[in-house]
């Protein structure tokens, strides 16, 4: 795919306090890329920063080949639905996605064609006359991203725009804004602290902490290959193990040697292993590659979080079997389960 948007070194100061420090990032067209991480990491000022809103205060922000740093936001090619959706209370839902069109001064049935075909796209056919004010935030939301689209923008800003929903809507809008961007097949670049979300939608994900990006891939490369603690911790639930690499394909970990899938290791390196709650399996105590005691059994709906007591630490299981607190039990998983990260493992 061809590349849309580069950061190039972008670093941004508030009152002496570093929110980015030196993000180099790149965006293909019609991805949909999430920035993922905590309150406070940098991921809304980044978005901000693309969109023209602020300035950085070092490096540059290249879009389609031109840097745009001194562009103001109206001649960008890009649009932003933000959590708080800023419709005009006093229009109804016709005149809320026209807005942008009218203020170009498009003829009158380019106007009506246009936004015609955003309300079939986000589902609100026969809404046109319908007040703002008396539709749900999901449907208000679906108006925020008409009204963003019907200019017909290269790339879509979405800063946490699920965030008021309730969960149920939520779940619907995730699947939603998905097939949107996949109908206009333009780039989208999707904000949140969820990471439900984030792999739920994505094709790539950006994983940030504290100005600093953590690492950058699929959905799977990044529930499944964490590069470091602090993403193996952010992204799902772990258990997080410390090992010797012995040497390819080895580690030893709570005093016994288990094969593992990952190599291009030092030989004897300390690693974290990364192991998920959900590739455990509880078995019986002689098949069990590691012995514990059942400590304690939460129900979650879809399975029962199992926290067992070995000699070592505790290990969290999630697995549909029930058990009883108390039980020895043995816990089994494959080598590919085992995920090794170096030590001082950052992007």
């Amino acid at each position: 795919m061809r590349e849309l948007i580069q950061f190039r070194n972008i670093v941004k100061e508030f009152d002496g306090q570093l929110v980015l420090k030196g993000i180099n990032l790149d965006i293909c067209e019609n991805e949909f890329v999430t920035l993922l991480g905590p309150s406070g990491c940098g991921k809304t000022t980044l978005l901000r920063i693309l969109g023209g809103f602020i300035e950085q205060t070092e490096g540059e922000v290249y879009f389609d080949g031109i840097e745009i740093s001194n562009v103001p936001p109206y001649k960008r090619e890009i649009n932003t639905v933000f959590q708080r959706y800023a419709l005009f209370p006093h229009m109804n839902v016709f005149d809320n996605i026209a807005f942008g069109l009218n203020i170009k001064k498009e003829n009158k049935d380019v106007i009506k064609q246009k936004v015609t075909k955003m309300l079939k796209l986000v589902g609100l056919e026969g809404y046109e006359n319908r007040a703002v004010t008396q539709m749900s935030g999901g449907q208000q939301q679906r108006v925020a991203i008409a009204r963003a689209l019907v200019n017909e923008p290269m790339v879509l800003l979405l800063d946490e725009p699920l965030g008021a929903l309730d969960l149920k809507l939520r779940k619907e809008m995730q699947v939603e804004l998905k097939k949107i961007q996949k109908e206009v097949g333009i780039t989208f670049i999707y904000v949140t602290h969820d990471q439900e979300e984030a792999l739920t939608m994505s094709d790539k994900i950006v994983v940030l902490n504290e100005g600093e990006i953590q690492q950058i891939g699929s959905a799977t490369d990044i529930y499944n290959e964490p590069e470091n603690e602090f993403v193996a911790k952010f992204i799902g639930e772990s258990n997080i193990i410390d090992g010797i690499m012995l040497d390819d394909y080895r580690v030893v970990f709570f005093d016994k040697e288990f094969e593992c899938v990952d190599y291009g290791f030092h030989d004897n390196e300390p690693v974290d292993i990364v192991i998920r709650p959900e590739d455990i399996d509880i078995v019986d105590v002689e098949k069990g590659m590691i012995k514990g005691t059942v400590k304690s059994i939460l129900f979650k709906g879809v399975h029962y979080e199992i926290m067992v007591e070995t000699e070592h630490e505790d290990l969290k299981v999630h697995t549909t079997d029930v058990s009883e607190v108390g039980k020895e039990v043995g816990l089994s998983f494959f080598p590919e389960d085992i995920h090794v990260m170096s030590k001082m493992a950052a992007y």
